[in-house]
């Protein structure tokens, strides 16, 4: 196989290697791919995108945003509507200098100096989690394991009382799962598959969440306002932008970020983790031989591997030549960093998971540039001390059976996960 549709719904339940051999296909082709929208009712589509499949375009593309403009949208391929951006409208889909200007307010919660006062309590937390799982036994590693730090950290983080995580948990599966009839549309639409009926309920399970989510943003931060704590909220609510604080639409846009982001791509760099680990013993038993040695390559090869989060569109400010062709103005273009994390000029014998791999320039957190992921160092961590726990104290721990895989083109996801010990 060396094409197909990247827009046709169905190509994204194809098993991984037949997906993954269309990449590589498309990766050889000495010029990119134009590929045609889906069409679809109440979305502003246009003509299509041209796929960047390569390391070395996804990376320049990502170092100029002057070019490559992460407005009107970075998040779908189809404009955000008006009413979706609403509720989704954060910094991700913003350019310099607005964007800059909010991130260095919320880059105060990830500095060096608050991620080692968080190793305590990540610490803590992960104890807390394998306790319950040696209690209750084997089962689905998402929920029992992957989904908790994450979500615990974050809701920590943003001052989210106990009572409201899991309904946080439940609106960042809809969102991600926005064409996924299990998250988005029940039995009723279960039949649909990835079909154009179950997207658009999925737009509107979505638009539920977002609101839902926004309304808890906004009583939180009413709440900081009038009591101040040691927590995000309180300093986003205090922060001001050349003399104007964030807007509530503006704050609960982040909190709605940072909470689908924070959770997700953890959660899923977790589970694809045991999986690989699992599938490749030498390289567990390598791990486990010297684990604060070589834990921090595993994390980045299992990041690169993984790539939780598979792409993000840029579009066009003006003409730009690159690698032999040319853009033109008001194009779209799709960075795929799955595909540009097995580019093998890169990356030797891209497709072996090797956790000694060196240097290992992924873009599983994305390209270079000013929207890199902010909470790719506190994602480290959290891998970092989940697997220190789960493999001191589980150390026979593994991944069993296949998993259920998420039906989306945005997010490489893990719904389910047996594992066994």
């Amino acid at each position: 196989m060396t094409r197909a549709d990247l827009s046709d719904l169905a190509f994204w339940a194809r098993p991984r290697p037949e997906r993954e051999a269309v990449f590589a296909a498309l990766r050889d082709r000495d010029a990119p791919v134009f590929f045609p929208e889906l069409k679809l009712p109440f979305l502003r589509t246009g003509r299509g995108y041209w796929a960047l499949v390569r390391h070395a375009d996804v990376v320049e593309a990502s170092r100029r945003p002057d070019v490559f403009s992460s407005e009107p949208t970075a998040t779908g391929i189809a404009d955000m509507p008006r009413y979706f951006a609403r509720y989704f409208g954060s910094m991700i889909n913003m350019d310099d200098p607005r964007h800059a200007k909010i991130r260095r307010i919320v880059s105060r919660a990830f500095t060096p100096r608050v991620l080692a006062k968080l190793e305590t309590d990540l610490a803590a937390t992960a104890t807390a989690i394998v306790d319950d799982l040696l209690a209750r036994g084997p089962g689905d590693f998402v929920g029992r394991v992957a989904a908790r730090l994450p979500l615990q950290v974050i809701c920590d983080m943003m001052g989210v009382p106990e009572r409201d995580r899991p309904m946080v948990y439940d609106r960042t599966n809809r969102i991600l799962g926005i064409g996924d009839p299990d998250f988005t549309g029940g039995r009723e639409f279960a039949s649909a598959g990835l079909s154009r009926s179950a997207v658009l309920y999925g737009l509107a399970a979505a638009m539920t969440a977002g609101f839902e989510l926004n309304h808890l943003a906004m009583r939180l931060a009413r709440r900081r306002r009038r009591e101040p704590a040691d927590d995000l909220m309180s300093a986003l609510v205090a922060a001001e932008i050349d003399g104007e604080s964030l807007t509530d639409q503006e704050i609960g846009s982040f909190f709605i970020l940072l909470v689908v982001a924070g959770n997700e791509t953890t959660r899923n760099a977790l589970t694809h983790g045991l999986r690989l680990l699992t599938a490749n013993p030498e390289q567990r038993a390598l791990l486990l031989d010297d684990f604060d040695g070589r834990v921090a390559g595993a994390v980045e090869e299992i990041v690169r591997v993984a790539t939780p989060v598979i792409q993000f569109r840029r579009t066009l400010t003006r003409d730009h030549a690159m690698n032999g062709h040319r853009y033109r103005a008001g194009d779209k273009v799709l960075l795929f960093y799955n595909s540009a994390n097995r580019d093998a000029s890169v990356f030797p014998d891209p497709d072996a998971f090797d956790i000694t791999r060196s240097p290992n320039p992924h873009v599983g957190f994305g390209g270079p540039g000013p929207h890199f992921c902010l909470g790719a160092n506190l994602a480290r961590r959290e891998i970092t001390v989940m697997f220190r726990e789960l493999f001191a104290r589980v150390p026979d721990i593994r991944a069993e059976g296949p998993p259920s895989w998420l039906y989306s083109n945005f997010l490489n996801g893990i719904k389910r996960q047996d594992c066994a010990f």
